[in-house]
């Protein structure tokens, strides 16, 4: 291939960049291309502009360029600019090239300063130019503007890792002088894709701009950072140049001179500048089509072929073929299958931002609202109370019994297990309901088949339901099982026994650490406190009192009043009685006895404490709290055929 045919790779190669933009297959094939890639202000697109000659790119604060710039540069004797989206319409005036671009951004991305990865393809021919083509990408920026995303840095880096990962892009690093060239964007994103510096191309701007007395001679020799295509240094417009309008014409000239004048440059002059630059990326461009081309033809004919063979299935395809009918079916019915696993799973690819659904819903029921709606279950402490005095008197019928009975225990709390159905049915709902709604969502895709789509959605409804209900009878049959038998020698079983070895470990605790704002044990398990009234004139002298009554895990004491500092007398609970008291004429007070059957805490072994309430209520809570917190007894037949009492189980 001779030069003129080197000459036309460029042209052949934007002439298919075209056609698979215009088809929207620009990424099925890697075109050897040039990405312009630099932080925002470092000066890409007034190296664009002066290889044009022409100011035609948007300027402005902010991220400027907001969609990719497919610059195809063509050497002619006209000048003018073409725009793919404009078919046959030519733009001899750059202003109005610059306008276009500025519409044509903001058709996609709107006028928030939003980006976006469709590109957009110019084509300016000019006798000013060699051959060329450059991909001008947005500027690399760390801080939203406007209505941009908290995460835009992260956007534009996904952006140019699209084009620059490609192993057929050029790399045109842009970075200013007078910033730390160690850190440099463009050069570590180079870096992380080109870890050689075989296809990265390092461009220095705004050397004028550096502060007196240095200067970037080493980084120019490519001694500092080297890459194997070296570094090139340019001058272009600064913003006074801008505002004052300054010819390009002009500006290069000062360049030359700058680097001519310059004792740190003046030795590489001749492979400085801007024009130096252009041929560089020309020739280089040529080399890199030429050296990529066998391996981008192989990959074309590879892609014919298999255009082929769909084209020719397409061909031979029968719309009445049962077996084509059946696969599509089945394809369409696993994606949706699919669909529904992702969404389930979180693996999916479209993320919801606005609201949670799927397996994220499901796990919120299962961590939320089911412990909300067992919290929910709760009782009413007084109402409980008295359930446990009528189970005891009913199930002690007309006899008067003198324990409690393992059969009230068991109801009351099988009564209460039984009351965790509900909340289990209503979390097996909510998850059925939620995967019905899964359901909904994947099954548009059958949209174009509303028999299949109905068929499919009643099968799958049916069968979550058919598994709602069997989950329903495993929930009931768990809960069964509980409640055929009540195990009290588990290890989280707390009965009266475990209550004291930990009330002891509490109060051997309390005494260790001594005066340290420690409160008192008997206030730590007080059971219950109250005005009771005392009905026994042998201890205490002239009838009955009312006094403030304690009930702890394993004492009954009360005080004269409720400051609490005046003990009068205390009862243990281990051998604790109790009994009725029938009431005496003309009295509204109901009244229970407590006794001591070994004269522990009593002066005989008879001796008893009556105990009186104004309502029935005070008085069956206070039953109920020393029936459940005292030991219970039996009576056996002692030595000599003398009875005896001998504790027999405990709460």
């Amino acid at each position: 291939m001779g030069n003129r045919g080197m000459e036309e790779l460029i042209p052949m190669v934007n002439r298919l960049q075209d056609a698979l933009s215009s088809v929207g297959q620009s990424c099925v094939l890697q075109l050897p291309q040039i990405a312009v890639v630099g932080s925002q202000s470092a000066g890409k697109s007034s190296v664009l502009e002066n290889f044009v000659g022409r100011d035609f790119l948007p300027r402005g604060s902010g991220v400027v360029t907001r969609r990719p710039l497919i610059l195809q540069l063509v050497s002619a004797n006209t000048e003018y600019g073409k725009f793919l989206h404009c078919k046959g319409k030519r733009f001899t005036d750059f202003h109005d090239i610059c306008k276009e671009i500025q519409a044509e951004t903001c058709r996609l991305t709107g006028s928030n300063k939003g980006i976006s990865p469709v590109p957009i393809n110019l084509r300016i021919y000019s006798p000013q130019v060699l051959n060329l083509t450059l991909v001008d990408l947005p500027g690399i920026t760390k801080v939203p503007v406007g209505d941009q995303p908290a995460d835009i840095e992260y956007q534009i880096r996904d952006m140019i890792m699209q084009f620059i990962c490609k192993d057929n892009c050029l790399i045109l690093a842009v970075t200013a002088a007078n910033s730390d060239l160690a850190n440099s964007d463009a050069l570590k994103l180079a870096k992380d894709v080109d870890p050689q510096g075989h296809r990265t191309i390092g461009v220095i701007t705004k050397l004028d701009l550096m502060d007196e007395g240095t200067d970037a001679r080493a980084i120019l020799e490519n001694k500092l950072l080297p890459l194997r295509r070296g570094y090139i240094g340019v001058v272009n417009r600064g913003q006074k140049d801008l505002n004052e309008k300054k010819d390009i014409k002009a500006s290069l000239l000062a360049e030359k001179t700058f680097f001519q004048s310059h004792p740190a440059y003046s030795h590489m002059a001749a492979r400085m500048g801007t024009p130096y630059l252009q041929f560089i990326l020309n020739q280089q461009l040529t080399d890199h089509i030429r050296d990529t081309l066998p391996a981008f033809r192989g990959h074309l004919q590879s892609q014919i072929l298999a255009l082929n063979k769909e084209a020719e299935e397409c061909r031979q395809h029968s719309p009445d073929d049962p077996a084509r009918k059946t696969k599509a079916m089945l394809q369409l019915v696993q994606c949706m299958a699919g669909d529904f696993e992702k969404l389930i799973e979180g693996s999916g690819d479209n993320v919801n931002t606005d609201h949670l659904s799927g397996g994220a819903k499901i796990n919120r029921i299962f961590h939320k609202h089911f412990p909300h709606e067992l919290v929910k279950v709760e009782f009413d402490e007084m109402k409980m109370r008295q359930e446990i005095t009528y189970a005891i008197k009913n199930i002690h019928g007309i006899r008067t019994g003198l324990f409690l009975p393992d059969m009230a225990f068991e109801a009351i709390v099988k009564r209460q297990i039984a009351r965790l159905k509900l909340p289990c049915f209503k979390c097996v709902d909510m998850v059925s309901e939620e995967l019905i709604t899964t359901v909904c969502q994947c099954i548009n895709k059958l949209s174009s088949f509303p028999k299949l789509r109905r068929e499919t959605e009643r099968i799958v409804t049916t069968l979550i339901q058919e598994q709602q209900s069997k989950c329903k009878d495993q929930v009931s049959l768990t809960i069964d099982i509980q409640l055929a038998y009540i195990n009290t020698k588990h290890d989280d079983f707390i009965g009266f026994t475990r209550a004291q070895q930990k009330y002891s470990q509490s109060n051997k605790k309390s005494g260790e650490r001594g005066n340290q704002g420690v409160a008192p044990p008997s206030s730590l398990i007080v059971i219950r406190k109250g005005w009771l009234t005392i009905n026994n004139i042998r201890i205490v002298k002239g009838g009955a009192k009312e006094y403030w009554f304690i009930l702890t895990a394993e004492s009954l004491a009360w005080f004269k009043d409720d400051e609490e500092k005046r003990k009068m007398f205390m009862l243990p609970l281990d051998e604790l009685k109790q009994r009725d008291v029938e009431r005496s004429f003309m009295s509204r007070k109901h009244s229970f006895a407590i006794f001591h059957a070994e004269s522990r805490g009593t002066d005989r072994p008879t001796e008893t404490q009556r105990g009186s309430w104004p309502t029935p209520s005070w008085s069956g809570r206070w039953r109920s709290s020393v029936t459940w917190w005292t030991p219970t007894w039996t009576s056996s037949a002692g030595p000599s055929g003398t009875s005896c009492l001998r504790p027999s189980c405990t709460c």
